[in-house]
């Protein structure tokens, strides 16, 4: 493929046809006229030898290669988006931007309220947008980093790409204030016969993983797709949880749990912000990592773990 022969104003009137199914639309979408936007479709049509929009009675519908187009049509817009954004030179006191980062509630309770911080104080013109990981983040990471400013997710689970180092966090469990029959510590055979409340996503993998080398199958007995929920779902039940320590320090307070330390010498977690190599020379991303690295280091003077409670 000789993308120096291809018109890409063509993804952008793919992306309008696909998404609009109707050509006059698409037309009125991106300011081009009716005949403009028909031979558009032509070219369109002529380059992947399919029909894309066929006319189904009185409308049209996407053909099977237009409905695996759709999604890639748009991912390819956002990339040339950010491309051609990118920036020489920076100033964060007076631009205006948006950064989008994709990251659990966990990373944003920990680490994205501080950055959110720093930013409102240092650059007032930046706004901040944090997204949920979707099912899909490990399968096709390159996709999602393609479409967005960064990735706040530890170690052990994606590999690959460029990140921007953080911070350390240790793990620690969960249990209610009242258990009847967990004092101080827990023991091995307490992490097998008691019932756990889960984070139901993968994200933790290294944690999970070491479970399983240790021959430790948890029951578990309630998931959620929430980290902050795992002490509500601990409180006056005999379940237990597995927490990242910053995070439990911050919601403890909470609710009626206590904190217990792992009875095993638990995998360190580190958090990092993954990103696409198209970034890495645009002044304002460069900003971007030097700042969440800043705060990073900041957190590294704050004790984790279970001696911090």
């Amino acid at each position: 493929m000789n993308l120096a022969r291809l018109d890409l104003n063509l993804v952008v009137a793919l992306r309008a046809l696909l998404e609009e199914r109707n050509v006059t639309r698409a037309g009125q979408r991106i300011g081009l006229s009716q005949p403009a936007m028909s031979a558009a479709l032509a070219r369109l049509r002529r380059h992947f030898d399919d029909e894309l929009l066929a006319r189904v009675g009185g409308h049209y519908e996407l053909t099977a290669l237009g409905q695996v187009l759709l999604d890639r049509t748009a991912t390819a817009y956002e990339v040339m988006e950010r491309l051609f954004a990118s920036q020489a030179d920076f100033d964060p006191s007076s631009e205006t931007r948006e950064f989008n980062l994709v990251a659990s509630d966990y990373a944003v309770a920990v680490f994205g309220t501080e950055l959110a911080r720093v930013v409102h104080e240092e650059a007032p013109g930046i706004r901040l947008r944090f997204t949920q990981p979707p099912t899909t983040v490990v399968d096709d990471t390159a996709t999602l980093l393609s479409t967005t400013d960064g990735l706040l997710m530890p170690h052990g689970v994606i590999s690959d790409f460029p990140a921007t180092e953080l911070y350390e966090d240790s793990w620690v469990f969960l249990v209610a204030d009242d258990h009847p029959s967990v004092d101080d510590r827990l023991t091995r055979n307490d992490l097998g016969r008691l019932p756990w409340v889960t984070y139901q996503r993968t994200y933790d993998a290294p944690a999970v993983r070491q479970l399983g080398m240790l021959g430790i199958e948890p029951r578990v007995e309630v998931s959620v797709d929430s980290f902050l929920l795992l002490p509500l779902l601990v409180a006056g039940t005999r379940r237990i949880a597995l927490m990242q320590a910053r995070l439990a320090r911050l919601l403890t307070p909470l609710a009626a749990v206590r904190v217990v330390e792992p009875p095993y010498e638990a995998v360190p977690l580190r958090e990092a912000m993954w990103w696409h190599p198209v970034h890495t020379h645009d002044a304002a991303h460069i900003w971007l990592r030097e700042t969440t690295a800043r705060v990073g280091r900041r957190m590294a003077d704050v004790p984790e773990g279970p001696a911090a409670y």
